[in-house]
């Protein structure tokens, strides 16, 4: 990998820009696997708090690559790990995380089910709505707020009625994610 990189470098200052360009990208697409490989590594080998910043670092980097080991870790047991990936895989978006998405509802952990919640509302999508608006009703200042805010970002105009019964919620926060999300919604 050094041997390229050097040619590369070499190959920046080559006096057509046709070349030099193309040198610039091909040597950006070279530390991007690198970068990958070595925040792959700290995921493998590191103390929890590493692994933690690997898997944010995975959901920052993006791509095809990064889906594996996100999916893996969402399965952990530990919640660090498991609430980590399932931010990412939201930050990443890649439809074929849905399922695991959807699964993460399930999880005993409220926390857990937040974090699914938001990550599946970052694909906008109202395909996911009856999925998620049973947690309008969580009533637990958490759930209830992600999915007000996730199953906004879809637009849909239909959930006008549920998010106005979540702005008579008892928990300030509810109140607070049905006034935005209700500002979020596509005109009926």
């Amino acid at each position: 990998m050094s041997k390229r990189k050097e040619i590369l470098i070499q190959l920046l200052k080559d006096s057509d820009s046709d070349v030099s360009a193309a040198a610039a990208a091909a040597l950006e697409v070279l530390e991007s696997v690198q970068g990958i490989n070595e925040i792959l590594e700290q995921l493998k080998s590191g103390e929890l708090a590493e692994k933690v910043r690997a898997i944010y670092a995975l959901g920052e980097a993006g791509g095809e690559k990064v889906l594996k080991p996100l999916v893996y870790c969402a399965s952990r047991p530990e919640v660090e790990l498991k609430g980590a990936a399932i931010d990412a895989l939201g930050r990443v978006a890649h439809r074929s995380t849905i399922p695991i998405l959807l699964d993460k509802l399930k999880d005993d952990n409220s926390g857990i089910r937040a974090r699914a919640i938001k990550a599946l509302g970052a694909f906008r999508d109202s395909s996911l709505n009856n999925s998620l608006l049973q947690f309008l009703d969580a009533g637990d200042g958490l759930t209830d707020v992600e999915a007000a805010l996730a199953l906004a970002a879809s637009g849909d105009p239909a959930l006008e009625e549920p998010l106005i019964r979540l702005a008579a919620s008892p928990i300030a926060a509810a109140r607070a994610a049905a006034a935005t999300a209700l500002a979020m919604l596509r005109p009926a």
